[in-house]
């Protein structure tokens, strides 16, 4: 990851661990230097086709509420609440990041699901990314571009899992608590935190600059 390195992810980076009953997440605040951020933000929305997709709850479709993009080698299709993705190839930006990941996780990451929240209006609800197209066993890197925003984690109501839940899990010790996410921060969720947790980006309706949210996933 040298040539990386050199062009903006500041090795110096102390990494954290944050550790519940079901919960693995590794942060490493500040991954990508300032500078190198800011400028693949500005690439990244130059050259990704956003769009703004339709899902269906309960029965009734609505917009989401941010923009998004669905990049993934052939075949790595995915759907979620009725939306079928449209598969997008990778943008030079992406790739680099991808392969930068890569090198850090030792997972092969196969597809890349893009979010641009506009402001603080745009905003993701309560879910755990657990759709079967998904390897459970892979984490997911989680990128940050432009504006801080709030990552929230709570255990989830119905936990997906069949087996028992992991040792001290329970309302006494699985609090709900939030991530601040800022510019150039990399977080990894880890197995088994997806069958356990939730996770969402609330609406702060006074923020007015922008966000971009990239979550690297392996499919199959």
């Amino acid at each position: 990851m040298a040539e990386f390195q050199a062009s903006g992810v500041d090795s110096g980076v102390v990494e954290q661990r944050l550790q519940r009953p079901g919960l693995h997440l590794r942060h490493w605040p500040a991954w990508l230097a300032t500078q190198r951020a800011d400028a693949l933000a500005r690439q990244l929305r130059a050259e990704v086709p956003w769009k703004q997709e339709a899902i269906t709850l309960y029965g009734r479709r609505h917009l989401l509420p941010r923009l998004t993009c669905w990049m993934a080698d052939p075949g790595c299709g995915y759907r979620y609440s009725g939306l079928e993705n449209v598969l997008e190839p990778w943008s030079p930006a992406a790739a680099q990041l991808r392969q930068a990941l890569q090198e850090l996780s030792g997972w092969r990451f196969n597809s890349l699901l893009l979010n641009r929240y506009r402001d603080g209006r745009d905003a993701m609800g309560w879910h755990a990314d657990d759709e079967p197209e998904l390897n459970p066993a892979a984490p997911i890197a989680s990128l940050s571009f432009g504006a801080s925003r709030d990552f929230r984690l709570r255990p989830r109501p119905s936990p997906r899992a069949s087996g028992p839940p992991p040792e001290g899990y329970g309302a006494a010790t699985c609090a709900p608590f939030n991530v601040p996410l800022h510019n150039g921060d990399l977080l990894l969720m880890e197995a088994p935190t997806q069958l356990w947790w939730q996770h969402a980006v609330p609406r702060r309706l006074r923020l007015q600059q922008e966000r971009l949210n990239l979550t690297f996933r392996v499919v199959g």
